[in-house]
C-alpha cells in the first residue's frame, strides 16, 4: 500500500496552494457544531472567504473523496481497472447506512462502487474500496493520512474509509477545499463522475444527495456529509463563464441551510473573480500551442548558454504541456525585458514511480532572478530561485 500511497504526491500542489496552506491550527482544539467554511478561486488557489476555516471538524461522508482520490489514483496508474470486480467481505456488507446493500461474497465493479459512493454515499461500498486497495480498512486509512500529509492536508486524521462516527477521525475546511482542488486538478478525467445524477444498479436507480446539481446555475460536485457529531457538511464546485470555485462549509443543522449557504458563497465568489477578468490567473490546464516557431522559441534551455547562471522555478506539472503553457502565461504577464528574454526550462524529475515537470525561467543575473520572484511572490504566485546549472532538486518553497 505505500506504493499507492507515495504515486499519490503530486508536485503541482506546492505552486497552486501555498494561498490558503498557511494557517496552523492547535491540535487541542476540539470540533464544535458551529460552522466553518471557505472558498477558493480553483484556477489559482486563492481564497476568495473562509470563516473558522482552520476550526477541526468531524468530516462525515466528505471523507469519502479522499478514498476516491486514492481510488482514482491506482486507475490512473493502471492498477486497477473500472471493469474489476472486488469481491465484498463481511465487514463490508455490516457497514452502518447509507449503503448499497451489497452481500457478503458478492463481486461489485469498481465503476460502480465509486459511483455509489459519490451517488448514494454507501458506506458498505467504500470498505470494499478499501479492503481492495489497502487489504484492511485499517491500513488503507493509514494510507488516506499520508496523502493527506503528502497533499499538504496539515490538520486532517483518516480513521476508516467512509466517514463513519470516529473521535479520532478530523479534517479542517481548508483541508478539505485542498483535497476537492487536488481531485479536480490530479484526474480532470475522472471529475465529471461528480456531475452524475444518478445511476442504477441490479435494477434500482439511486439518486444523488446534491441538490445543488440542480438547482445552482454551473455546479457539477463533488459530495455532502451527515453524522449527528458533525452536522451537513458539502463540498461543491461550479465553473461560469471560465470561473471556477470550489466552496467548502461545515457544521450546519439542516441541509436547506447548508445548502443556501454554498450557494451564496459561490454566487459572490463566481462574481468577484467575473469583476477581475482583467487580472485573471492562467489556467493551469491551458491547451498546448502547436506553432513550429513558438515550440522552437519556448524549447528547453541549456543553462550554460543563457545569459545568467539563475533561474525561477515557478512551479511543477503532471505533464510537459502544462508546465510549458504556465512558463509562457508568466512570461506574457511579467511586462519587464528580463523576463521577456528568459528562456523557458522545463526539468523532468522523478518522484517514486511518477514523473514530474518543473517549470523554470531561466539566464538570469542573481540580482534579478531575486526581484523577480519577489514580485511574483506580492501577485500570490510561488516560485523559488535556484542555481540554473547544475539543476538542484528543490522543493518549491512556501510563500511568506
Amino acid at each position: 500500500m505505500n506504493r499507492i500511497s507515495s504515486l499519490c504526491h503530486r508536485a503541482l500542489i506546492c505552486i497552486f496552494f501555498t494561498a490558503f496552506c498557511l494557517a496552523a491550527v492547535s491540535p487541542a482544539r476540539a470540533a464544535r457544531r458551529t460552522v466553518s467554511s471557505i472558498m477558493i478561486d480553483a484556477e489559482t488557489g486563492n481564497v476568495l472567504s473562509s470563516y473558522n476555516a482552520d476550526e477541526l471538524r468531524y468530516p462525515a461522508s466528505l471523507t469519502k473523496l479522499m478514498t476516491l482520490y486514492i481510488t482514482f489514483n491506482a486507475l490512473d496508474k493502471g492498477l486497477i481497472k473500472m471493469d474489476d470486480k472486488l469481491p465484498v467481505s463481511r465487514t463490508a456488507a455490516n457497514r452502518s447506512p447509507s449503503k448499497l446493500g451489497v452481500r457478503p461474497g458478492e463481486k461489485i465493479t469498481v465503476r460502480d462502487a465509486v459511483l455509489a459512493l459519490i451517488i448514494k454515499s454507501a458506506n458498505d461500498c467504500a470498505t470494499v474500496l478499501a479492503e481492495g486497495l489497502g487489504y484492511s480498512e485499517a491500513k488503507f486509512a493509514v494510507t488516506m493520512t499520508e496523502v493527506a500529509r503528502e497533499l499538504g492536508m496539515k490538520n486532517t486524521t483518516f480513521k476508516n474509509a467512509s466517514g463513519l462516527p470516529n473521535s479520532a477521525q478530523k479534517t479542517t475546511a481548508r483541508d478539505m477545499a485542498l483535497l476537492a482542488a487536488a481531485i479536480y486538478h490530479h484526474f480532470p478525467q475522472y471529475y465529471p463522475l461528480f456531475s452524475t445524477k444518478k445511476f442504477t444498479y441490479k435494477g434500482r436507480t439511486y439518486y444523488t444527495h446534491n441538490h445543488l446539481l440542480k438547482n445552482f446555475k454551473g455546479a457539477d460536485g463533488m459530495k455532502t456529509g451527515f453524522t449527528n457529531a458533525a452536522g451537513y457538511n458539502i463540498i461543491t464546485s461550479a465553473e461560469r463563464d471560465g470561473h471556477r470555485v470550489i466552496a467548502v462549509t461545515m457544521g450546519h443543522s439542516s441541509i436547506r441551510q447548508r445548502d443556501s449557504k454554498v450557494s451564496s458563497m459561490m454566487n459572490q465568489g463566481l462574481r468577484k473573480l467575473a469583476l477581475a477578468d482583467n487580472i485573471k490567473a492562467p489556467s493551469l490546464y491551458a491547451k498546448a500551442q502547436t506553432s513550429s516557431s513558438e515550440a522552437e522559441e519556448t524549447a528547453v534551455a541549456d543553462a550554460e548558454n543563457a545569459s545568467g547562471n539563475w533561474g525561477i522555478q515557478i512551479g511543477a506539472f503532471s505533464n510537459y504541456a502544462k508546465a510549458r503553457n504556465y512558463a509562457l502565461s508568466i512570461r506574457r504577464q511579467i511586462k519587464n525585458p528580463s523576463v521577456q528574454n528568459a528562456k523557458i526550462d522545463i526539468e523532468p524529475a522523478q518522484k517514486g514511480a511518477a514523473v514530474v515537470y518543473r517549470s523554470k525561467l531561466v539566464g538570469f543575473e542573481k540580482n534579478e532572478a531575486d526581484k523577480t520572484c519577489n514580485r511574483l511572490k506580492r501577485s500570490n504566485k510561488s516560485c523559488i530561485v535556484v542555481a540554473a546549472n547544475p539543476h538542484p532538486q528543490l522543493a518549491m518553497a512556501e510563500e511568506k
